[in-house]
């Protein structure tokens, strides 16, 4: 039976849904500048830092000396994976940089809001809303640079998944984000990092493999710490 959602809860869901449709379009520019294997641990690896940090000075949560130690580990690993040194950066443009790191305050941003908003709607109300948010950033944009239909012919096999598998993922991270603290689950979700970064490397063939593994282990680590 449904019950109803008072005002604070729907003016939280709002923000929510601005942060996931501003977090859909900061990464699809992202990665249209950017290596997958690059940029994809610095945005997730940036909400791990920033996320049990917003748990403890925002939500009152906890975080042990052992959980901080993961924190520094995953800091280290996002500046090694990043190609950062201490006269700039590698290989990377400034402009992916800063979308890359907007990107992760976007994840950081929806994640908070969402454990917030949990306490007045349902999981899979929100991810619900949340999609028509990505529903209507998305569709601007393919809306712009063309035919819809076309691509739906080349590549319907991996959108369909792609349409399964990320809701579905969610939902069961919104399910956990229930019961657990912000500041302990949501570095437990950015595991994908290495996979990310593993993909980056060894099926889209991007360069210096062997320095990216090793820093995204240090974000996984560092997750691991955290956790």
């Amino acid at each position: 039976m449904g019950h109803p959602i008072p005002s604070i809860g729907l003016a939280l869901l709002l923000v929510s849904v601005l942060l996931h449709g501003g977090y859909v379009i900061l990464l699809a520019q992202t990665y249209a500048l950017a290596d997958l294997s690059q940029a994809y641990p610095i945005m997730r690896g940036t909400s791990p830092l920033l996320v049990p940090l917003a748990g403890v000075l925002i939500l009152g949560e906890h975080l042990s000396l052992v959980a901080w130690m993961g924190v520094g580990s995953i800091v280290i690993g996002i500046f090694l994976v990043g190609g950062f040194r201490l006269r700039g950066v590698s290989n990377l443009s400034n402009r992916a940089v800063v979308l890359a790191l907007a990107v992760g305050l976007m994840i950081t941003g929806y994640t908070v809001f969402d454990k917030i908003v949990l306490q007045y709607i349902p999981p899979f109300v929100l991810n619900e809303a949340t999609n028509v948010g990505n529903l209507l950033a998305l569709s601007a944009i393919s809306l712009r640079l063309g035919p819809m239909l076309e691509e739906w012919r080349m590549n319907w096999k991996t959108i369909i998944l792609g349409g399964i598998m990320a809701p579905g993922g969610y939902i069961l991270f919104l399910k956990a984000l229930q019961i657990m603290p912000v500041a302990q689950i949501a570095p437990m979700r950015e595991i994908g990092t290495f996979f990310g970064t593993l993909l980056g490397v060894f099926v889209l063939r991007e360069p210096q493999g062997k320095k990216r593994i090793g820093a995204s282990l240090l974000i996984v680590l560092g997750v691991f710490l955290l956790s």
